[in-house]
């Protein structure tokens, strides 16, 4: 059986807050509609219910070489996202985050089949560190861009064609 050696770099940790910002953001858009005052109280009610246990669902873990978040409760959902995939890590905080104190972060790949994030997560706590720490570890994997894996295989078959094309020049030449 294959035993996955690559080390946890950090798991991220979720603010109960967030639960609290899911329940009041619905209360508000249902309330700005008469019709909707009586499920808002009721949404506060049942939500309340199924918030906590789908805080405790998420999980967010930045490994070595990849990102993965699992969350659900009855649905269990598991995304993995190649570190090297990744093209940026959005951060979000629109004005009723800012009073619960919580961020959003999207992560957005190279490659993937719809515009925007692959991944969305809200209320992780430090929220900017953790965005911080899986960019750093973005570009370990990646590197810095000048030498990439292969760089010098894909650099000595280039000068053999061009040595090939110079005798070719050469003979065509004469």
């Amino acid at each position: 059986m294959f035993k996955n050696t690559e080390q946890v770099v950090t798991n991220a940790k979720f603010n109960p807050k967030t639960g609290t910002y899911w329940l009041f953001s619905g209360a508000i858009v249902m309330t700005l509609t008469i019709v909707g005052i009586p499920f808002a109280i009721l949404h506060v009610l049942i939500g309340s219910i199924f918030v906590k246990r789908y805080i405790a669902s998420l999980e967010c873990t930045l490994m070595e070489r990849k990102l993965i978040v699992k969350r659900g409760i009855l649905n269990r959902v598991e995304k993995t996202i190649p570190l090297d995939k990744i093209t940026d890590v959005g951060m979000v905080q629109g004005p009723i985050m800012r009073i619960f104190g919580i961020h959003g972060l999207s992560f957005e790949t190279a490659g993937s089949a719809s515009p925007g994030a692959l991944v969305t997560m809200q209320g992780i706590v430090d929220a900017p560190g953790f965005r911080e720490k899986v960019l750093k570890q973005r570009d370990r994997v990646v590197g810095d861009g000048s030498k990439r894996e292969g760089d010098e295989s894909v650099l000595s078959v280039l000068t053999e064609i061009r040595d090939s094309l110079k005798r070719l020049e050469g003979r065509a030449n004469s």
